[in-house]
C-alpha cells in the first residue's frame, strides 16, 4: 500500500481522503493539524494516527508522501520541513505566495532527490485534457485569442482565508492560478505576463485580478489570452480559446466535466462529457503515487518550472 500523510484537516483535506479511498493500493495513514483538530478528522475518515505538530508526524510515520492541505502562508514551510526529511510532498496550489519561494524549494527537492508537485488536480481533468488534444490535433487552427474567467462573491470578512492575508489570502492564490496554469496547459507554450492589473483591500490583498498573458509563436502570429478572477462577484465561468478555424468552450474550467468544439462560424461540431469522474483529485494522487514509485522528483503533467512561472505572475500582480 501506498501511505499518504496530511498536513491540514480542513475542507479540502476531506475532499483529498476521498479521493485516496477510491485507489485500490493507497490509504491515508495519519493526518497532522496545530489547530487540534487532527483528532476529530481522524475518527471522521478512519485515519489511524493523528498529531498536532507536523515534524512529530513524519517521524513516527514516515509517509510516502505528504499532501499539504494547510492554508497557502503554510505551503513553503511544510513543503521544505517534509523535502528536508526526505519526504516527498503534494502541495495544495498556489504552493508558493512568490516565486523566490518556489525557485529555493524545487532547488532542494532536486538537491536531495526528492519528488514535489504543486496540486493542480484540474490539469488531470478528462474534460481539460480532451481539450488540450482538440489544441494540440490542430482541430482550431492556431490559437490567436483566448480568455479565462473565474469568480464567485467571497464574504467579506477580514477573518476568513480568501480575505486574511495572515492566511495568504487574495484572488491570485485561490483563482488566478486556475487561469494561468490551465490556459498554460491548454496552449502548451511559454507565457509572458504583458499586464496585470488588481483591485485590492488596504492591507494589500487582491480581490480582483486582470492578467493580459502572451503566448509568442515563431512563424505565427502570438496568441493573447486575458485571465480575469473576482471574490467580489459572479463570474461567467468559463475558458473559450479561438483558432483561426474554430474555437473551443470550457465551462466552469477548474471543475470542468465538458468541453464544446465550434467551427469558424460558432456552429457545434463536436462535445466531451465526462461521466466517469467522482472525485477529481483521484487523478493528482494517482500521479503523485506513479512518479514517487518511478523515481522521479517532479511530475511532467505539473513541472516545478510551471509552478516557478506562476509564481513570478504572482510577483509581477
Amino acid at each position: 500500500m501506498f501511505r499518504f500523510a496530511i498536513m491540514g484537516a480542513g475542507h479540502i483535506a476531506n475532499k483529498f481522503c476521498d479521493a485516496v479511498r477510491r485507489i485500490d493500493d493507497a490509504e491515508v495513514v495519519a493526518v497532522a493539524s496545530r489547530s487540534g483538530r487532527a483528532k476529530d478528522f481522524a475518527e471522521r475518515n478512519g485515519i489511524s494516527e493523528y498529531f498536532n505538530d507536523y515534524s512529530g508526524m513524519l517521524e513516527a510515520v514516515k509517509p510516502d508522501c505528504v499532501y499539504v492541505a494547510a492554508t497557502s502562508n503554510a505551503h513553503y514551510e511544510l513543503s521544505k520541513l517534509c523535502i528536508e526529511a526526505g519526504i516527498p510532498v503534494l502541495c495544495e496550489k498556489a504552493m508558493f505566495l512568490n516565486s523566490k519561494d518556489a525557485r529555493e524549494i524545487f532547488a532542494l527537492s532536486e538537491k536531495k532527490g526528492v519528488f514535489a508537485m504543486e496540486a493542480m488536480w484540474s490539469r488531470f481533468l478528462p474534460a481539460i485534457v480532451k481539450a488540450r488534444e482538440w489544441v494540440h490535433s490542430g482541430r482550431i487552427g492556431e490559437p490567436v485569442y483566448a480568455t479565462s474567467a473565474i469568480g464567485f462573491k467571497a464574504e467579506e470578512n477580514p477573518l476568513n482565508r480568501y480575505y486574511c492575508k495572515a492566511l495568504g489570502g487574495g484572488a491570485a492564490y485561490d483563482l488566478t492560478v486556475y487561469d494561468y496554469e490551465i490556459l498554460t496547459f491548454l496552449i502548451d507554450r511559454p507565457a509572458e505576463v504583458v499586464s496585470s492589473h488588481a483591485v485590492k483591500t488596504e492591507d494589500g490583498v487582491d480581490l480582483t485580478d486582470h492578467i493580459l498573458l502572451k503566448f509568442p509563436k515563431e512563424g505565427f502570429r502570438d496568441c493573447l489570452a486575458v485571465c480575469e478572477s473576482t471574490f467580489l462577484a459572479k463570474l461567467d465561468e468559463k475558458i473559450v480559446i479561438y483558432g483561426s478555424d474554430g474555437k473551443l468552450e470550457i465551462p466552469r474550467p477548474h471543475f470542468a466535466t465538458d468541453c464544446y468544439l465550434y467551427d469558424a462560424g460558432f456552429n457545434l461540431i463536436d462535445s466531451f462529457k465526462d461521466d466517469v469522474t467522482e472525485n477529481g483529485f483521484v487523478y493528482e494522487a494517482m500521479e503523485a503515487i506513479r512518479c514517487i514509485r518511478s523515481g522521479k522528483i517532479e511530475s511532467e503533467t505539473v513541472p516545478h518550472s510551471l509552478t516557478i512561472a506562476c509564481s513570478e505572475m504572482f510577483d509581477e500582480l
